[in-house]
């Protein structure tokens, strides 16, 4: 029998078009959750559903590690004047040792939840929380992957799935410390997980499965080599790389290069990789990441609260090297924040305003859009955008803000990263049906009540 094709119709005053930008009066026709036309200076139809305020493409989130949304703002007491991102990882072992996999489910649920409110319909979510509280395998050895699925299910958002290869505390392959013992892996183990992952993600057309090494710390070259091997079809490879001064010394003590340039030299640098943070470069590696044209996955609300330093971004996109946002341990989940705090850190460093404008597009906050939208897709392996051909995931802007309200079509990005305090976000589709609704998500209530139970077990042992 011949399958029906659903058709749906929007038509918006005002929207933000991948290769167009502002445009007026957009009627969009999606057929199976997928732009097929969009026409400009068009007639709303009958059928046509009539969106409310400026529309605007959602983006892809690239690094989320969905457990650590439990321990936001936990780790902002000193007790250490050396405080570090070392020692706020002390912390993080002591949190992730106690969770459950239905803790992990209802905290990842409540995540995936805020990150639609906030205008992001894919998730990169590079999973490391593999193995039960004493560090064995479950029953089910993907029983965290399930949770994590149910998670994006039961939420609406796509989901890029990255099971992450972890055996090794440091470099040269050094034994795992008891704080890491649920995330370890060795290669088969790892190639079964991901077997088993693509079994439990085949046939979804909003989530996909990638490839993922923690860091050149926690894996070698050799493991790196037979993952990559096994898998030749898996099209988004993501790792953490050159976050910390420390762990760019014990690189080079390890063997004599940095970190970006071991990868590029001994593994090859491709439009495959993400490289997660990035921060430390010298300028033959930002020519390296930049020609190979991978893309690097900026974090800049999470780098900022572990004081990691501050990714050459100015540098970098002169090079027209390509870069994408995520929310990594959810200090905040707001795609203003994150955008807003990389511009203003290269400002801070720079002493002058607008650092990552283009020359074809001087307004910044378009400038900065528009790359988190492209990187964002080559960092999740999605097609996200208004744009035929791409997925019909799209947000609209509160139109009764004053800053939205009475804006000229091509101050609206501008106002909203540099001048809004407040969710702008009123409403969020993924592939065409609605998922936030006037701010709000249908299961939000009993996912609320539900984390806020989490919390006070985990973390007060209430």
């Amino acid at each position: 029998m011949t399958r029906k094709v659903e058709r749906q119709q929007f038509f918006a005053p005002c929207a933000w078009l991948s290769d167009a930008g502002w445009q007026s009066n957009v009627l969009l026709d999606v057929e199976d959750g997928h732009f097929t036309r969009i026409e400009s200076n068009a007639l709303p139809t009958p059928q046509a559903t009539l969106l409310q305020g400026p529309v605007l493409p959602t983006i892809a989130n690239v690094h989320s590690h969905s457990f650590q949304h439990l321990m936001a703002g936990l780790a902002e007491v000193s007790r250490n004047p050396n405080d570090s991102f070392w020692s706020w990882r002390d912390l993080m072992y002591k949190v992730v040792a106690k969770l459950t996999p239905n803790q992990v489910r209802i905290i990842s649920t409540h995540l995936y939840i805020e990150m639609l409110k906030a205008g992001y319909t894919q998730v990169g979510e590079f999973h490391y929380l593999h193995h039960d509280r004493s560090g064995h395998a479950y029953f089910n050895p993907a029983e965290m992957v399930e949770q994590i699925y149910t998670s994006a299910q039961d939420s609406g958002i796509g989901l890029t799935l990255l099971p992450v290869l972890y055996s090794y505390s440091g470099f040269g392959g050094q034994p795992p410390s008891l704080g890491q013992q649920r995330f370890i892996h060795s290669v088969d183990s790892y190639l079964n997980l991901q077997q088993q992952s693509e079994e439990r993600l085949s046939g979804s057309e909003k989530h996909n499965l990638g490839l993922c090494f923690h860091s050149l710390r926690a894996v070698t070259q050799h493991q790196i080599e037979q993952v990559m091997a096994a898998f030749p079809q898996r099209d988004v490879i993501h790792i953490h790389i050159s976050e910390q001064q420390k762990e760019v010394r014990d690189c080079v003590d390890w063997c004599g290069q940095r970190p970006v340039e071991w990868l590029n030299r001994m593994i090859g640098l491709d439009s495959r990789w993400c490289l997660v943070h990035a921060t430390h470069l010298n300028s033959n590696e930002i020519d390296a990441i930049a020609q190979s044209g991978a893309v690097v996955g900026l974090c800049p609300t999470t780098e900022a609260n572990l004081g990691d330093g501050i990714f050459p971004a100015a540098a970098y996109q002169q090079k027209k090297g390509r870069w994408a946002i995520g929310s990594d341990s959810h200090v905040s989940l707001s795609i203003v924040d994150e955008l807003r705090t990389l511009e203003y850190s290269q400002r801070l460093q720079q002493q002058q305003r607008n650092r990552l404008s283009r020359p074809e597009q001087p307004y910044v906050g378009d400038s900065l859009y528009q790359h988190a939208l492209n990187g964002g897709n080559q960092g999740c392996g999605v097609n996200l955008g208004i744009q035929v051909g791409a997925r019909a995931d799209f947000m609209t802007l509160d139109s009764s803000h004053p800053f939205i309200a009475a804006s000229q079509a091509e101050d609206i990005l501008n106002r909203w990263l540099f001048a809004s305090n407040i969710n702008l976000i009123r409403d969020v589709y993924v592939a065409a049906k609605p998922v936030i609704s006037q701010g709000h998500h249908p299961n939000e209530e009993p996912i609320r009540q539900a984390f806020i139970r989490v919390i006070k077990e985990v973390v007060y042992d209430i």
